[in-house]
């Protein structure tokens, strides 16, 4: 592994690098805030397909193209004397330190779920109205019921054991089943995201992450129809000509493939 010197002197060879293309790639020169924030978003979840492969070395690569956006952000608000790289290191830096009085004060913890309840609680003193305020408005439906889950557990607003929030998806169960019966569609709707808040929680309870559960799932499909296609394909017979019971043979052989 690398010194910490020779870490500052890679961080200072990308410093120098961004401003050196900042002032000579025309590329680089016209990008905003704006024009980057979608870039962003995506090598976040490049980031996050890499975590959830496990592969090591794409993960690496992945942190360093987001490492490259945070010093490009701070380089166009270095340009307005708005902030720069220093900046955001020690508004950073500053947070952690408030916000971990029990390393860097006299605060004394129990366990992690204590120092969770203190962040939230030191959020609010912070002039926040809500625990919910941090939430971002633009994450996915999925992710964003696990982080208010999780925000609001951060105050006591929760259950205590995992039977109680089974009995609750039973529950949102019968409710979407009630109205699936009366065939209203607005109100199917409405049960269904219950149905799916209430497994989210379920999935807390559990030390599950659903956007990873379901992500994983997803490539499991993926790889198993892919298998069924290219068995279509070697029998040179579409996909739409086959029968289910015939697709299903070769379903199940995917499902015997490590």
């Amino acid at each position: 592994m690398n010194s910490r010197q020779q870490q500052l002197d890679a961080f200072n060879r990308l410093l120098d690098i961004m401003d050196e293309l900042r002032e000579k790639c025309p590329w680089d020169k016209k990008q905003t805030l704006q024009t980057l924030r979608h870039l962003t978003i995506e090598e976040t979840y490049e980031l996050g397909d890499a975590i959830l492969d496990n592969n090591l070395e794409e993960i690496k690569k992945e942190l360093g193209d987001l490492l490259l956006h945070i010093v490009f952000y701070a380089k166009i608000g270095s340009e307005t004397s708005h902030f720069d790289m220093a900046d955001v290191a020690n508004d950073i830096c500053d947070k952690l330190i408030h916000r971990h009085p029990h390393i860097y004060g006299d605060v004394v913890v129990a366990d992690e779920e204590e120092v969770k309840q203190n962040w939230e609680k030191l959020k609010l003193k912070e002039g926040k109205e809500s625990v919910l305020e941090g939430v971002p408005k633009s994450l996915p439906a999925l992710v964003k019921a696990s982080r208010i889950q999780d925000k609001v557990k951060g105050v006591g607003f929760d259950w205590e054991e995992p039977h109680q929030v089974w009995d609750k998806v039973q529950e949102e169960l019968h409710e979407l089943q009630a109205e699936v019966a009366d065939k209203n569609q607005d109100k199917i709707e409405a049960e269904f995201g219950d149905v799916l808040f209430s497994m989210i929680n379920y999935a807390r309870f559990l030390n599950v992450n659903p956007e990873d559960a379901l992500e994983r799932t997803n490539k499991k499909f993926i790889k198993r129809f892919q298998y069924l296609e290219k068995k279509a394909s070697e029998l040179g017979k579409p996909l739409s000509e086959m029968t289910l019971a015939e697709m299903d043979v070769f379903w199940e052989e995917a499902k015997r493939i490590p």
